[in-house]
């Protein structure tokens, strides 16, 4: 089974990403666009085995993680959706199914929009159209704790807090691995980038343009979510036209983590769902 780690020329600047698995007759690759705060890493355990075994999947660090080039500047969702266009572009993908979570998510919608042309099925996980007053204020406090020296253990455990159910808290042995996880990469972005991931989340706002998607679309989440709960789905659901939910009993915001066998059933047989 094929695997490419390389860098792609974006707009002049590096954008790391790797391609897993062969292409399977005319189906077109998997785009998995990551949330923040972390490397394309966390889809190669759980989803890329399974995802690529049906066909080939393309994942990619954002502008400024790991090996991709940081600017420097300030950037929104949007941004991030031409990044992945530019990706596209630069690896000759004429069309792509596209999978992405909480910031991931808003960018696939971002994309989606910007070149609905380029797009076969959309999937969004964990993830809203324009977040609430409590979702922005909670975003400005990571921000503020970073700022104030939080560490990056610090950092990773009080995501959890907001990121996973109680039943997954329990299991110390996952939740030491999930530490030492982010450990070893030793904090692949810097603590302004960071804080330029918050400023793109707290800003996004698609709500009056989404009605225009024509793509079958899947809301995919974790029904004990408390970071993007359901009826954030709901709401997108409403707007998006070609959409339907999907909620998981077991399950958080990284519901991919903890029903990851149910969770790519469930992505996999949306794509391949051709009705």
């Amino acid at each position: 089974m094929a695997r490419i780690m390389a860098l792609a020329n974006v707009s002049g600047r590096n954008l790391y990403f790797e391609h897993h698995g062969d292409s399977v007759g005319d189906e077109p690759p998997l785009l998995l666009i990551s949330g923040m705060a972390g490397t394309c890493q966390g889809w190669l355990p759980l989803q890329v085995p399974e995802f690529s075994a049906k066909r080939s999947v393309i994942l990619f660090d954002h502008r400024g993680v790991g090996e991709s080039t940081d600017t420097g500047e300030a950037f929104g969702t949007a941004d991030l959706a031409r990044d992945a266009l530019g990706l596209l572009d630069a690896l000759e993908v004429e069309k792509a199914d596209v999978l992405g979570s909480f910031m991931g998510g808003m960018t696939a919608q971002e994309l989606a929009l910007l070149a609905p042309e380029r797009i076969e099925r959309l999937i969004l996980v964990g993830t809203y159209a324009c977040p609430d007053e409590k979702r922005r204020m909670l975003l400005r406090h990571w921000s503020e704790l970073v700022q104030k020296g939080l560490s990056a253990e610090a950092l990773v455990y009080t995501r959890l807090l907001w990121t996973l159910q109680d039943e997954t808290m329990e299991q110390s042995d996952l939740i030491q691995s999930m530490i030492d996880f982010y450990r070893e990469q030793d904090a692949p972005f810097s603590t302004d980038l960071f804080i330029r991931q918050c400023r793109a989340c707290s800003e996004h706002d698609t709500r009056s343009r989404l009605g225009s998607l024509p793509h079958p679309t899947l809301l995919l989440g974790g029904r004990n979510d408390i970071l993007t709960p359901p009826r954030f789905h709901a709401e997108l659901s409403e707007l998006i036209p070609n959409s339907h939910r999907v909620t998981l009993n077991y399950g958080a915001h990284l519901v991919m983590l903890e029903s990851a066998e149910q969770f790519n059933q469930v992505v996999i047989q949306f794509l391949d769902d051709k009705r």
